[in-house]
């Protein structure tokens, strides 16, 4: 049987990398006694799969994770019993992680990291937005303070070229949207922006704030939803 889970990061827990939050999710399914399936051969995993990593650094209400069971145990024949399962591997696990939800999936499904095609973020800029941007390389200092002119120059741009690990990539691509909204009730500037998830077409929110002339450091992102195909 499968599962799929939606669950939250956050606290202490966004400097947690992908492959630790793997182990800790795996131990607190032990320790709820969920009946974890294992892979077959010489070195046996838990069946667990997450739909895409997280940047280090970053917090969501939007994580996914596939988990598959050795026995259907009737975990959604009733509801009592699928909130059971939730309460108990909540239970296990850290607050900074909450979970959301808990569903059954077809085991025949493509795997999950193949079905993600985009990924949403907000970005929450301090209260003094000023002294957060500095003059962006694309349009000079003649707009420096104006973050709307900023977002409308990013995605008017014909190509961004950036550099990741040595290599040159356009970032525009990349782009699906870039806007800015108020946060609500505090009075927060936030940005909002859709950015493709594709294996080797990832947009990474961090180099979409540089193209901005906004430091990464300075503000605070958080995964908002995970989009899949279909």
């Amino acid at each position: 049987m499968r599962i799929r889970i939606t669950f939250s990061k956050q606290g202490a827990l966004r400097y947690t990398g992908h492959l630790d939050l793997r182990t800790l999710l795996e131990r607190a399914a032990r320790r709820a006694a969920v009946p974890l399936a294992y892979s077959q051969g010489f070195h046996p995993s838990p069946k667990i799969q997450i739909a895409c990593a997280l940047p280090l650094g970053f917090s969501s209400r939007a994580e996914i994770m596939d988990m598959w069971l050795t026995t259907e145990c009737e975990v959604f024949a009733q509801h009592t019993v699928s909130a059971r399962l939730r309460i108990d591997l909540q239970a296990a696990l850290p607050n900074d992680i909450q979970i959301l939800e808990i569903k059954p999936v077809d085991d025949r499904a493509p795997a999950l990291q193949t079905q993600v095609i985009a990924a949403e973020y907000e970005v929450t800029l301090p209260d003094d937005t000023s002294t957060t941007l500095r003059e962006a390389p694309l349009w000079g200092s003649a707009s420096a303070s104006d973050l709307t002119s900023r977002l409308s120059a990013v995605m008017d741009a014909e190509s961004l070229p950036r550099e990741r690990r040595g290599k040159a990539y356009d970032l525009r691509p990349l782009i699906e949207s870039l806007e800015a909204a108020p946060a609500e009730g505090s009075g927060k500037r936030r940005i909002q922006m859709r950015l493709t998830a594709r294996a080797g077409a990832t947009g990474r929110p961090e180099e979409v704030l540089s193209a901005l002339g906004i430091p990464p450091e300075s503000v605070r992102v958080e995964r908002t939803r995970l989009i899949f195909q279909g």
